[in-house]
């Protein structure tokens, strides 16, 4: 019996390419400095849910941190949308990344534009069904620090807390700030419940203004449910909650159980919690139609 392997593509500086196909030089500054911005999307049904506001953000960041490059954001959609067709992908893990090319104390520097689509990773099942332990970073979120609240190739940090709470037994970990104020996890956003209301630390804090956090802000509204992302949350405020959750673009929705070894949050995911995945779904489902 023949099996066909389909070669995945990615998209280059203007060329669809077999990903062992596709280099950059040694000399671009995303590569040597980590000067470049992305964003990470998901597609669903082969939709890529609020392509939009994706790369709405990801102009956003190139303007913010001054990194020159020549990609308009209708350019930007229109080859995601190419390469994911090309790919033949229904459910996918999309990045853009952009560089501005060639470091700056090299001549005729030309910016990257680089998008990947693989499919979508089969996340546990029992992150959605008995939920998440986490623990909190020993790595601190500073107030104007253009690595944090903004997707840059400067991850190494978040990487590093990843490995820290990987080495203890968690799935995530979850920074604070340097007063003590609960920020985000390395890769998500957190969302905690008090008394029937949903709050969420504020943009400034700063945290990442994921798309999922968006929604899930949204999706409240609609229900009825109370949700702020106006309060600034201490340690008193995550270990008081009867409900905790983790948002991000490609692993959804994730209750949290546990925090640390010592403390249990509710009795299990929670069923507000379970509502809001619910709705995420249905939401999910209504704007990755075709």
């Amino acid at each position: 019996m023949r099996y066909t392997v389909r070669m995945s593509l990615v998209y280059l500086n203007g060329k669809l390419l077999p990903k062992d196909q596709a280099c950059i030089s040694i000399a671009d500054a995303g590569f040597l400095h980590g000067a470049s911005v992305f964003t990470t999307m998901r597609a669903h049904r082969g939709v890529v849910f609020r392509l939009d506001r994706h790369i709405r953000r990801l102009m956003e960041t190139l303007e913010f941190v001054g990194i020159a490059h020549d990609a308009s954001a209708d350019d930007l959609a229109r080859w995601t949308r190419e390469l994911l067709a090309a790919n033949q992908l229904s459910e996918s893990r999309l990045r853009i990344t952009l560089t501005p090319g060639q470091d700056e104390f090299d001549s005729g520097a030309s910016p990257t534009t680089l998008i990947t689509a693989e499919p979508l990773p089969q996340y546990p099942a029992e992150w959605y069904e008995k939920g998440l332990t986490v623990v909190i970073s020993s790595f601190k979120q500073a107030r104007g620090d253009p690595t944090f609240g903004y997707k840059t190739g400067c991850y190494l940090p978040r990487v590093l807390a990843r490995q820290e709470a990987a080495c203890k037994g968690a799935e995530e970990a979850l920074w604070f700030t340097w007063d003590n104020r609960l920020a985000e996890a390395c890769f998500c956003n957190v969302f905690v419940v008090r008394d029937g209301k949903v709050f969420t630390p504020p943009r400034d804090t700063p945290v990442l203004p994921g798309v999922v956090r968006e929604a899930v802000i949204e999706l409240c509204a609609a229900m009825g449910i109370e949700c702020s992302d106006a309060d600034e949350l201490t340690i008193d405020d995550l270990l008081g909650s009867s409900e905790v959750f983790l948002t991000g673009s490609c692993t959804g929705i994730r209750p949290v159980v546990r925090i640390e070894r010592q403390h249990v949050v509710g009795e299990g995911p929670g069923e507000l919690t379970g509502w809001i995945m619910r709705a995420y779904q249905d939401l999910l489902d209504s704007e990755c139609s075709r």
